[in-house]
């Protein structure tokens, strides 16, 4: 096995793993990083989304040695940490809690990830511009109205500036 060096929400990190094991079974099993969730297995769904140097990937598909040296950042990530080491939600995370854009759980972590990186890039609140940032994941329960309605909100001035 090699050492792989990775940066996790901001954090450096070594790990002592096969190299082709998943990065998705790799933030949950070995790192305890739950948050990020295995829906399909096959990169379709989007649950497992994660950012890598700033880019969506799906976790699922992605071997660790590719991500050797790279800045990953997972939904447990997203909080805002406080001075104290104690942690926040995001402004996003706020804005899918008070749209109430969460139901199963399933896709929340991926969609807010997906959501984090459309906001980053300059993502404004228009509908159709949320709708294509966040086409690679799937939602079963809520029919994406809540969770557009929660991008917009974060995207708005008033909110933070999508922080």
């Amino acid at each position: 096995m090699t050492a792989y060096r990775l940066l996790i929400n901001g954090d450096p990190v070594e790990l002592d793993v096969p190299g082709m094991r998943r990065l998705l079974d790799v933030l949950r099993e070995d790192l305890a990083l739950s948050g990020t969730k295995e829906g399909c297995g096959e990169g379709e769904c989007g649950a497992c989304s994660v950012l890598v140097d700033g880019a969506v990937v799906d976790s699922c598909l992605v071997p660790v040695c590719q991500v050797d040296g790279h800045a990953i950042l997972t939904v447990e990530g997203l909080a805002e940490r406080l001075p104290d080491g104690a942690t926040a939600l995001s402004a996003l995370q706020e804005a899918f809690w008070t749209a109430g854009a969460a139901q199963c759980g399933i896709c929340t972590p991926g969609m807010l990830v997906a959501a984090r990186a459309y906001l980053d890039h300059g993502g404004g609140p228009d509908d159709m511009s949320i709708r294509e940032a966040i086409a690679g994941n799937l939602c079963r329960c809520t029919g994406y109205t809540k969770i557009v309605e929660a991008i917009a909100i974060a995207a708005t001035p008033q909110s933070g500036g999508g922080t």
